[in-house]
């Protein structure tokens, strides 16, 4: 909460500028680097084995993010962009900037649909899915994610593929498959019981 505190207040008094004008890149790098790798180990070190496929799911769109960013830059500094290309062009050279590009959009918020979606699918709790799709249906449908803007019916087609996701995973939690059992590693040691306070009034007293 705290860093979230600092960060947006930063935002807000720009002073995200002054910090990189102050601080140069090749000394930030670095760190940037290193704590995203604790935190990539962290994501699958933190979480059961069973939900790994659901870390992988959630980094996606964040990679599709950056990779279309990266193809806008160089894109850029050739001095045209993709619109000028056309998608024509670029996919019949085997890159598939559009689909990477609505992917992207909305990353943070993409990634966490698509966690919580194929970890509640591999746990078989398929309401839990359904509704993390339909959280999915609603977002895309007025371009919180995978939309350039926030609109009405910013993206109706990947709209209606999390609808068709929520309604496959209602239809089988009407069919009650049972969820799937913790493996061992995942369920908690057993704490010990505290040992019993001892009864002073008891206690015998002490030799004179």
């Amino acid at each position: 909460m705290a860093t979230g505190v600092v960060i947006a207040l930063l935002c807000f008094l720009g002073m995200f500028g002054l910090l990189g004008a102050l601080l140069p890149t090749p000394a930030i790098v670095p760190i940037l680097l290193y704590i995203g790798l604790l935190i990539g180990a962290q994501a699958f070190q933190a979480t059961p084995r069973a939900h790994a496929a659901a870390v992988v799911a959630a980094l996606i769109p964040n990679i599709a993010s950056w990779a279309s960013g990266q193809m806008d830059n160089a894109l850029a500094a050739a001095g045209t962009s993709a619109a000028q290309v056309g998608d024509a062009a670029l996919e019949g050279a085997g890159v598939f900037y559009h689909g990477l590009l609505v992917l992207g959009q909305g990353a943070i918020l993409a990634g966490l649909v698509l966690g919580a979606m194929v970890a509640f699918i591999i746990d078989k709790r398929f309401w839990h899915a359904a509704i993390a799709a339909g959280s999915g249906t609603i977002l895309s449908f007025i371009g919180l994610i995978h939309g350039e803007k926030v609109e009405w019916n910013a993206n109706g087609q990947v709209a209606l593929g999390y609808l068709f996701v929520a309604v496959v995973c209602v239809a089988f939690a009407l069919a009650k498959v049972p969820p799937r059992e913790p493996e061992p590693d995942e369920v908690d040691a057993e704490v010990p019981a505290p040992r019993p306070a001892p009864d002073l009034e008891k206690a015998p007293a002490p030799a004179a």
